[in-house]
């Protein structure tokens, strides 16, 4: 695969409202000026993220909509879809997948950019349980229920027939394989953070995004990167150039 790649459509299912723009959002930003259509799938609506009393999860719900979709506004992409789960509760269930499955095959991505399933604990904090279902729920409607026909057969009657995704882009604190250059897009990365207002309050999270773009990007001579496990199920044929295994992805 070209260094340069940058995929006609992705997908990027997580948990929670925020976490794209914690997490992943510089690689978000660059494919979006790239031209790559681009599906935030958020499952949950970050509902109990709140210690003030007097919220309620129905109010915090439509909060934390109202923020995401504006954080990707920002970033340049324009479909987001919420499944609406409660958050703190969600299980990588039979029910999620095939939702995932619908909308892999509706939207029919070249990549899915998820989270990490293995992740118990990183950099010194324990990684919330929601994050670890969805990052299951999502790879496991990838591969290998998305390209199976005789797997809910019955969504080709609305015309929604079977999806091969070419790659897996698994965000991941621990030894990633895969980088993408965000040097160019950080500051827009950071500005897509602060639309979540409801969860950051006072604190600026500036020097946490910087210092850990430093650090993943310290690994392969960039100044920002953001850190990937890649899996590759069907690669990317790219036309008058030949196929290269790269293990980073230039801000070109």
């Amino acid at each position: 695969m070209s260094q340069h790649y940058i995929p006609e459509r992705a997908m990027f299912i997580f948990a929670h409202p925020d976490d794209i723009e914690f997490g992943v959002a510089g690689t978000a930003v660059k494919w979006a000026r790239g031209g790559c259509d681009i599906t935030y799938v958020v499952i949950t609506d970050g509902n109990v993220g709140s210690h003030d009393r007097e919220m309620t999860r129905e109010q915090l719900a439509v909060i934390r909509r109202t923020e995401q979709s504006a954080a990707a506004e920002v970033a340049g992409v324009h479909r987001c879809i919420y499944l609406g789960y409660d958050d703190g509760m969600l299980e990588p269930s039979l029910a999620l997948r095939k939702q995932l499955v619908k909308l892999i095959r509706l939207h029919k991505p070249n990549v899915v950019v998820c989270g990490d399933p293995t992740a118990v604990l990183f950099g010194g904090r324990i990684n919330h349980p929601d994050h670890r279902a969805a990052a299951t729920a999502a790879i496991d409607a990838v591969f290998p229920a998305s390209e199976m026909h005789l797997l809910y057969s019955e969504f080709e009657e609305e015309g929604i027939t079977p999806h091969k995704v070419n790659y897996v882009y698994i965000s991941t604190y621990t030894a990633p394989d895969f980088y993408v250059d965000i040097s160019a897009t950080i500051n827009t990365k950071l500005a897509a953070l602060r639309e979540h207002k409801s969860q950051l309050g006072d604190w600026d999270p500036e020097e946490r995004i910087r210092q850990r773009g430093e650090q993943v990007g310290k690994n392969v001579g960039l100044k920002y990167a953001e850190g990937f496990r890649r899996v590759t199920l069907q690669a990317v044929v790219v036309e008058e150039e030949p196929e290269l295994e790269t293990t980073v992805a230039t801000s070109e």
